[in-house]
């Protein structure tokens, strides 16, 4: 099952990188919408045949692991647009930082489960470490909702200012560049590594998350590939509406909250599966419901922009009541609406 797994996944990522990415192009809502039509399909095939061939136990576990992982992802197209308004990213050059950004994800949250299997199989209560830290992390993220990060005092953007040599815009879809016989990173890289960390912190939340449903790592790993797989495409067919979310961030910080929780009663009372299905589902949709209600009048681009500029960033400190909204950039300045350096 592994084998064929792994297979199954390189011959997508091939036929992605090779037939879809082959060109820089922007990436439109209806292509976006029918990416996530199609990853999700793949999604609930493979469920189907977990539940034809392993029973309905494990095919629930993946069920409820997906949804957790696909909608834990969306803190993830936060941050991603975030990121991307704030070094003004051209946008027929995003969809090769998610490829890339993707790819990494898959590798270190294998390397996670892993890891984390290891440990609870090894350690049993290291479960109620992990359930206290969903729980930590889920308050945390509520009380970070309306925060704006302070992007430009960023560790990891300070960090990799100071020991490399960058370009002042960017070279097309190029990470790096030669100048005078010096290699030279692109702000794009940058942009690529502050996505990975990222994704490593937030994978860190959402992979205990799947350890409150199953401690089967097959389960784990492939409920996290197909989420993962369709972040790309949720994140274009979402960009341009982001701001119609607001409140599905309360809903996934409750989602953390929920699990973690169900991960510290373990031995006292274990949840059913289908319960913690409709638990998720409920909190997940509800939010979405909401957001959709409390901001249908909130179309204008402007709330879109101020949305995407609001969240949490590893690395970033908030600023304060005071600062400001516009994106600081010394990047936006150096970067024309053509993507090229000015």
């Amino acid at each position: 099952m592994w084998a064929g797994f792994a297979v199954f996944v390189a011959v997508l990522l091939a036929f992605d990188l090779g037939v879809f990415s082959k060109k820089s192009h922007v990436i439109s809502g209806r292509e976006a919408l029918m990416r996530c039509a199609a990853y999700s399909t793949l999604a609930m095939i493979f469920a189907a045949g977990v539940f034809h061939f392993q029973g309905s136990e494990k095919g629930l576990e993946f069920l409820t692991g997906y949804l957790i992982e696909y909608s834990l992802s969306v803190d993830n197209i936060f941050v991603i647009a975030l990121i991307f308004t704030h070094f003004a990213v051209p946008p027929q050059y995003q969809h090769r930082v998610l490829f890339w950004g993707i790819l990494g994800a898959l590798v270190m949250r294998g390397v996670l489960i892993v890891a984390g299997t290891a440990l609870i199989q090894e350690f049993h209560w290291i479960i109620y470490i992990f359930g206290a830290f969903l729980i930590f992390s889920g308050i945390k993220m509520l009380m970070s909702v309306d925060d704006e990060p302070d992007m430009e005092n960023n560790r990891i953007v300070k960090f990799v200012r100071s020991r490399f040599r960058m370009t002042d815009g960017y070279e097309g879809q190029k990470f790096f560049v030669m100048r005078d016989g010096v290699r030279m990173m692109t702000p794009l890289f940058l942009v690529l590594i502050l996505i990975e960390f990222t994704d490593l912190v937030f994978a860190v939340d959402s992979i205990p998350a799947v350890f409150s449903v199953t401690t089967d790592p097959f389960i784990v790993w492939t409920s996290n590939v197909f989420a993962i797989l369709g972040l790309r495409a949720l994140y274009f067919a979402l960009a341009s509406i982001i701001h119609r979310f607001h409140y599905l961030k309360y809903g996934l910080s409750l989602v953390l909250v929920v699990v973690g929780a169900k991960m510290m009663m373990v031995d006292i009372y274990k949840m059913p599966t289908a319960v913690a299905l409709g638990i998720t589902a409920f909190l997940v949709g509800g939010s979405i419901v909401f957001s959709m209600l409390k901001t249908r009048a909130d179309a204008a681009p402007d709330g879109a922009d101020a949305e995407a500029r609001r969240w949490w960033v590893p690395g970033s400190p908030a600023k304060g009541a005071g600062g400001s909204t516009q994106a600081s950039s010394s990047e936006a300045a150096a970067v024309s609406s053509d993507g090229k350096g000015q």
